[in-house]
């Protein structure tokens, strides 16, 4: 494929997916939400991509419960998925999730209630699984000792960034005041260890809908949940949980830049549509040709698609 606009092509892809919160015994959750069928959806649709992801990161609360026979349901649906992308397999901890059994069943390790830190090299890039919960506790919190053993790991850059992966993203929540009572915890301590390193970019989940900011200079991007999302503009409510507007980010490196996109659960309807069948006419056109067939607005192609 040729560049038909300014940007090569990203050096690497990565898919976001977060919230899962899949139950022992393939419940459902509050009995109605198909979450092991969601997550299935998201797998099938990185299968589908043309340019397929590097790495395939889950920011937390895989399981709702903590249980075992949820995690090992989990492996079970992911591992292979992944395994046929070619993508390596990043896990993050949950305020859902319990450490001794994300230990045994997600890693084949001894039960633990130590932090689950791991870091992962995708051909220079550094992706940072940081752990930020709480034993016994929903809100999050970044330790003297977490932030220690971060900028350690920190000290030396990577060839190419770094990207941290947290359940409790390190941003305000003005649409949903409940959440503050779930927040992450010592945040000027996690800025004070990020800022000014070669962290490009935050990935984050916990709120059950998309959100983006910056945090100590860098992007934080939250990607929604799989499993139910939250309802920003009900009135009179304090927290609205609905069986829609599921979704996961895909994250596109560039040199200069990071690009985060919103991907919707499912496919809709089509309205309107341009076949891929014709990628290769527009790239045998110069690009003064393109311009002229696709931007001029009074093109036989424009006046058609109008």
């Amino acid at each position: 494929m040729i560049q038909l606009g300014q940007h090569p092509a990203p050096s690497r892809v990565i898919a976001h997916i977060s919230d899962t919160h899949l139950l022992g015994g393939g419940k459902k959750q509050y009995g109605v939400l198909e979450n092991e069928s969601n997550l299935r959806q998201a797998l099938a649709q990185l299968a589908a991509l043309e340019n397929k992801p590097q790495a395939v990161v889950f920011t937390g609360d895989l399981a709702d419960l903590g249980e075992p026979d949820a995690y090992r349901a989990l492996r079970a649906i992911v591992e292979p998925a992944v395994a046929e992308l070619g993508a390596e397999l990043i896990w993050v901890m949950g305020n859902h999730d319990e450490r001794p059994a994300y230990a045994q069943e997600l890693f084949d390790e001894d039960p633990s209630l130590e932090p689950h830190n791991r870091v992962y090299d995708i051909d220079g890039l550094r992706i940072i699984s940081f752990d930020t919960t709480v034993p016994g506790y929903h809100h999050g919190d970044v330790t003297e000792e977490q932030a220690a053993w971060l900028a350690a790991e920190l000290a030396t850059p990577a060839p190419h960034g770094t990207l941290i992966a947290v359940h409790h993203p390190p941003v305000p929540t003005p649409l949903l005041q409940a959440m503050d009572l779930l927040e992450l915890q010592n945040q000027s301590r996690l800025a004070d260890v990020v800022r000014g390193t070669d962290v490009r970019a935050i990935l984050a989940g916990h709120l059950h809908f998309p959100t983006h900011a910056t945090f100590a200079g860098i992007p934080v991007s939250v990607a929604a949940a799989t499993c139910y999302t939250l309802a920003l503009t009900v009135p009179d409510s304090l927290l609205s949980s609905v069986d829609a507007n599921q979704a996961i980010n895909l994250v596109h490196v560039y040199d200069e830049t990071i690009v985060h996109t919103i991907v919707p659960l499912g496919v809709e309807p089509e309205i309107a549509g341009f076949s891929r069948d014709n990628l290769a006419t527009i790239e045998a056109m110069t690009r003064e040709q393109r311009l002229d067939v696709f931007s001029r607005k009074d093109s036989d192609f424009n006046r058609k698609a109008g």
